[in-house]
């Protein structure tokens, strides 16, 4: 019995040795644009549904679980992206993606808040959190980020258009 402890010991000792994981690298994209509106106002139209995500980012949207609370599910892009609510406040919401097995994770997380600067005025804020460090170099790892800023760039730009009627 003590010599199968020890060569099951040795076995998981080289088998962990074998295999080196990139040393997490986290990176956050902070963006935020101005509106003209009430905090409320603005985000009804942009937040308040989980799925409104289709209007300003143009990609396709489905509940599949939940009711618009913490831990509803929405599915974007055909099925390609799920994304979990974990957080909500009365003009905020921040969401996960999940782990598939086999992939790589890069513990994605997002956040989307209306803010009020004053009575007839509101910053949208967006922030996005991910783990770049399966990226070969940090020239892969900037054009990732940078097509991500791209988006969301665009994304904040449509909503205001929404909110301010252009």
């Amino acid at each position: 019995m003590k010599k199968a402890l020890i060569t099951l010991s040795a076995l998981s000792t080289l088998a962990f040795s074998t295999f080196t994981l990139a040393e997490p690298e986290y990176a956050a994209i902070a963006l935020q644009i101005d509106v003209e509106g009430t905090a409320s106002e603005v985000w009804s139209q942009v937040g308040e549904d989980y799925c409104s995500i289709s209007d300003w980012l143009g990609v396709d949207c489905t509940i599949s679980e939940g009711d618009g609370e913490i831990g509803t599910v929405r599915v974007l892009a055909g099925g390609r992206i799920t994304e979990i609510m974990v957080a909500k406040t009365p003009l905020s919401y921040g969401y996960t993606q999940p782990a598939i097995p086999g992939e790589f994770h890069n513990l994605y997380h997002g956040f989307m808040e209306a803010r009020p600067i004053d009575a007839n005025n509101t910053q949208l804020r967006y922030t996005v959190m991910l783990d770049v460090s399966n990226h070969a170099d940090q020239a892969a790892k900037d054009e990732d980020l940078a097509r991500r800023r791209a988006t969301f760039e665009r994304a904040l730009g449509n909503m205001k258009a929404m909110v301010e009627g252009e």
